[in-house]
């Protein structure tokens, strides 16, 4: 490598302290008419639809991905050579960020235990920028990636793409709008099952695929032998070091309609309901409860909410008068109950109002299109923040993790207190807030 880790990181610090002082408005700086200069970390698989996405209308002058070869992954650094073929190329994130002058944005696309590390970096040196869900792998990531984001004024946007589509805003405006009443409890579910093998890792280790820097692709995470099919291309979501379970894939996207719609803080409590998860894997199937304080469109003090995953399955028809026994759920999605009716929301989709006479005489509200990665751009241009930006998506990734906190601790109760980020009556669940990174690889900050 170019560079040392230990240089780099007393580079972006520097650098982070004089942008605080120097561009307190960073995000005025392009006109709506110029384009941005778009930087892209990792170009395979979700990597490839974030680059082609953040760059439309734009430039891509530099991208980089810890596999240089063509492999099974959409996309990827062969095909993003071929597509872009003035753009920059690089292997290790941290020397694209060292050669960054002419970026203005960057797109984030790395597995979730990657995510926290170039994103505070790319913040630091004054980038915008979009990152994958769940935003990073702990809570005291998240926290930390949203204060540094405020401190240096950059437009962020976190890529639950969902969020932005009619179906998900229309089932916000009927029920901010009262068409079933204050809603008294919430369920979200997912088919998924993420988890790794029970007995941990292989004992055998494997040659490492040409092209793949396999230290890079580690990155924070303990160290270990690269084995063949075990951690990639996409097995890596049911290890703990690396993934966050079906909670992080898809939990992030179904919570996200309760979370925008109702207003809720993260949960004052959370309790799981199933078995612990494996040593170094997770469980394929989870049943958490959730405490929120409730808001002026629940009724009562505490909104309880449900959530199950992989074999938990769905919610029974029978938590609510307004399902009928013979309504098919599907395969993941958001119940609201309400006083008068019920919102079955599909992932994906749109509302399903229950019962159906409801909606007669109703004046549909009338919802714009919005592109995700066009409101990152008008954030940028214009200073106003994205609808998913760190604000937002960072409060919502500490929900969600909160269920992979308590899945350590089947049927107790997590008090928590947001703001100190602190379990309130488990200190053991509190090793679980922030991790440790691996020799070489610590970042202030984090």
């Amino acid at each position: 490598m170019t560079i040392s880790r230990r240089s780099f990181i007393k580079s972006t610090t520097a650098t982070g302290a004089v942008l605080s002082i120097a561009c307190p408005n960073i995000l005025s700086a392009k006109s709506p008419n110029e384009k941005l200069n778009i930087a892209s970390i990792a170009v395979g698989g979700r990597g490839w639809s974030d680059v082609n996405g953040a760059s439309r209308g734009h430039n891509v002058v530099a991208f980089c991905d810890v596999m240089t070869e063509v492999s099974s992954r959409k996309g990827g650094y062969a095909e993003a050579a071929k597509q872009w073929p003035k753009a920059r190329r690089y292997q290790d994130w941290r020397k694209l960020l060292d050669e960054s002058n002419d970026i203005d944005a960057v797109t984030i696309s790395t597995p979730d235990h990657m995510h926290a590390a170039p994103t505070l970096a790319a913040i630091r040196l004054g980038k915008h920028v979009f990152t994958q869900k769940p935003l990073t792998h702990t809570i005291h990531e998240s926290r930390t990636l949203m204060l540094e984001a405020r401190r240096l004024g950059v437009a962020t946007q976190m890529g639950i793409q969902n969020q932005s589509t009619v179906g998900h805003r229309t089932t916000v405006a009927l029920i901010r709008g009262g068409l079933i009443g204050k809603i008294k409890q919430a369920y979200g579910w997912s088919n998924k099952g993420w988890a790794g093998p029970k007995e941990g890792r292989p004992s055998k280790s494997d040659k490492i695929p040409k092209g793949l820097d396999w230290d890079l692709w580690l990155g924070v995470a303990p160290g270990r032998p690269y084995s063949d099919k075990i951690y990639q291309p996409m097995n890596w979501r049911g290890w703990l070091d690396f993934g966050s379970g079906t909670l992080g894939d898809m939990g992030i996207h179904v919570f996200e309609p309760m979370v925008s719609t109702l207003g809720v803080a993260p949960p004052m409590s959370v309790r799981s309901l199933g078995a612990a998860p494996n040593a170094e894997t997770w469980q394929p199937g989870n049943t958490i409860e959730y405490e929120f304080a409730g808001t002026e469109y629940t009724t009562g003090d505490v909104l309880t909410y449900v959530w199950r995953d992989g074999k938990a399955g769905k919610p029974p028809l029978s938590t609510s008068e307004y399902l009928p026994p013979d309504l098919k759920l599907p395969k993941q999605g958001t119940l609201f109950v309400g006083e008068k009716g019920a919102i079955v929301h599909s992932h994906g989709g749109g509302p399903m109002v229950l019962p159906n006479g409801l909606l007669d005489g109703y004046e549909m509200p009338k919802i714009e299109r919005r592109g995700h990665f066009e409101n990152w751009h008008e954030a940028i241009q214009s200073g106003q923040p994205a609808c998913a930006s760190f604000d937002f998506s960072a409060p919502l990734t500490e929900t969600v993790l909160l269920g992979n906190i308590a899945v350590r601790f089947p049927n107790e109760k997590l008090e928590w207190d947001s703001q100190a980020l602190k379990v309130t009556n488990n200190q053991q669940a509190n090793a679980f807030v922030r991790n440790g990174y691996r020799k070489g690889w610590e970042i202030e900050g984090l």
